[in-house]
């Protein structure tokens, strides 16, 4: 067990480059169809080549998978699909040996309903204040307590057989805790010094601006300020007394903060706070360039009154793939972009995706890198019969849900099932071995090799901000430190600026050298 480490840092998470890890579907070490740790640890060399500097597991915990892994049963267990604790510290060791660090998933909003707690609430023990639990409105109480609605589609209220109702922000199999409880603060402060002592190097918060709700669960009513469970000023004292503990072992955290307002958003990064959060303004835009300098510019302008690093991505494990997602007329993030048979150009897709990585990763701050984007996947079409996420269930089946960006990843073209181990828990699609890592591996002009040679030659930009450049329209160019970032978002190609060398570029120059469209490079000033 690890000990420990100084309160400081060396802030190696200010400029770092995150892989993101769905276990489930990366590697399937023991044959069974499902990823597990052993298939991430055979896997290490080809993420320490890839140059990351850290991993983002989502859940690996103890679950009934009623959501992906996010319905916790049991924090201080690894769940058997997936290995042993023992397997877990291993894995933090090894890949700490290679230079590369572990952030977990923490669920703080809920737990699962076979969590221990909420199967005593059930009895009708005393953790029912752990929850929230309440009588219905109606004549006979047959309403819900409220209004909310479920994030995943329907009521935010279950009614069990005794009359009362509990709270559930997203599925029923996810009852949500009561953060005004000391119980649940403390269980979730030793849960952190738990993964801590083990190594781990940060914590991803989910759903964190969701935890503390009004203590009269009002309606939620139009306009009300504040919400009456969205960003509550509460809980700027969970996530203070979280920090202190961080601090003890010089572990760092980024959360899942949606938010609109930026002063509200930039108050969860203040020095006492989190050290990060996801920026989903960027990856929410569509394929445009005054929209996506606009992202950019107010991005860092919300971080630097609180000193915090940027953070930029364009895929995780709950939205489209990059490459489908831009090669549709309308790549803004949008869970309708997601409609079944929407037209999608791959060929389109693939080479905005290109660029769009090279822009990320010449921006200042953390980039975070979804499991195959790496390989330029698409989103999957999963049979109806096979979808597991509760979205498309609880949406009446008009969402497909979030399984086409989780279906299992392609290593070895010439293997059965693209060399993922067993009978994948989601069926690959035909062809899916054309993406395989070892055939991008031997292509210079894969997407994979496009990102390995991003990742080493990031450096180049430096630690400043970017200075914009005049280009024309349509364009977007930027120096940082001695080095230009140009993307060509416009109609036609476009001469490059003055530059001493080529250093990447996300596809060929035309035969005149100019920049095509949807096209990006990196040059030498």
């Amino acid at each position: 067990m690890g000990q420990p480490t100084p309160a400081t840092d060396d802030g190696w998470w200010r400029s770092a480059v995150i892989y993101q890890v769905y276990v489930r579907s990366f590697a399937d070490g023991d044959g069974d169809g499902t990823g597990d740790l052993a298939g991430v640890r055979a896997r290490l060399p080809y993420l320490a080549e890839l140059g990351v500097d850290a991993l983002w597991f989502n859940p690996w915990y103890r679950s009934p998978m009623k959501d992906g892994g996010y319905d916790v049963a049991d924090y201080r267990a690894v769940d058997p699909a997936f290995g042993t604790l023992a397997e877990a510290e291993k894995l933090i060791a090894e890949a700490r040996e290679l230079g590369i660090r572990t952030l977990v998933d923490i669920v703080p909003n809920h737990v699962s309903d076979q969590h221990p707690w909420f199967r005593a609430a059930l009895a009708g023990g005393p953790e029912r204040e752990l929850f929230h639990f309440r009588p219905g409105r109606g004549e006979h109480g047959e309403l819900p307590p409220n209004d909310w609605q479920s994030e995943f589609g329907g009521p935010a209220w279950t009614r069990l057989p005794d009359g009362d109702w509990y709270l559930h922000l997203f599925a029923p199999e996810q009852p949500d805790l009561n953060w005004a409880h000391p119980a649940v603060r403390q269980e979730h402060e030793d849960i952190l010094r738990f993964w801590f002592e083990r190594g781990v190097a940060g914590v991803r918060i989910d759903s964190a601006a969701l935890l503390v709700k009004h203590p009269e669960l009002p309606d939620v009513t139009e306009g009300r300020d504040p919400h009456p469970y969205v960003d509550r000023d509460e809980l700027h004292d969970v996530y203070r007394a979280w920090r202190a503990v961080a601090d003890e072992y010089g572990a760092v955290f980024v959360g899942e903060v949606w938010l609109p307002d930026a002063e509200r958003f930039a108050r969860y990064l203040r020095p006492d706070e989190l050290h990060t959060a996801f920026n989903f303004s960027f990856m929410s835009c569509p394929w445009d360039a005054a929209r996506l300098r606009r992202s950019i510019d107010d991005t860092l302008a919300e971080h630097a009154p609180v000193g915090a690093p940027a953070t930029w991505v364009l895929c995780n494990h709950d939205v489209t793939r990059t490459v489908t997602r831009y090669g549709r007329a309308d790549t803004g993030f949008d869970f309708a972009t997601k409609a079944f048979g929407t037209p999608t150009d791959l060929a389109l897709g693939t080479r905005r995706a290109r660029a769009a990585a090279l822009l990320s990763l010449a921006l200042p701050g953390v980039v975070y890198v979804y499991q195959g984007e790496e390989l330029g996947l698409p989103e999957a079409d999963v049979p109806l019969d096979r979808i597991e996420d509760p979205m498309h269930a609880r949406s009446g089946g008009t969402d497909p849900g979030r399984d086409g960006c989780r279906v299992p990843l392609p290593w070895a073209a010439g293997e059965p099932h693209a060399g993922f181990g067993g009978q994948p828990w989601l069926p690959q699609p035909d062809g899916w071995a054309a993406y395989a890592a070892d055939r991008q591996a031997e292509d210079p002009g894969s997407m994979l090799r496009l990102y390995r040679e991003a990742v080493r030659l990031r450096p180049v930009f430096g630690d400043g901000p970017p200075t914009w450049l005049p280009a024309p329209d349509g364009v977007l160019a930027f120096a940082r430190a001695d080095a230009l970032c140009v993307v060509n978002l416009s109609d036609a190609p476009v001469d490059l600026p003055v530059h001493s060398a080529l250093l990447l570029a996300g596809g060929p120059l035309d035969t005149a050298g100019r920049l095509p469209r949807d096209t990006a490079v990196w040059l030498r000033a």
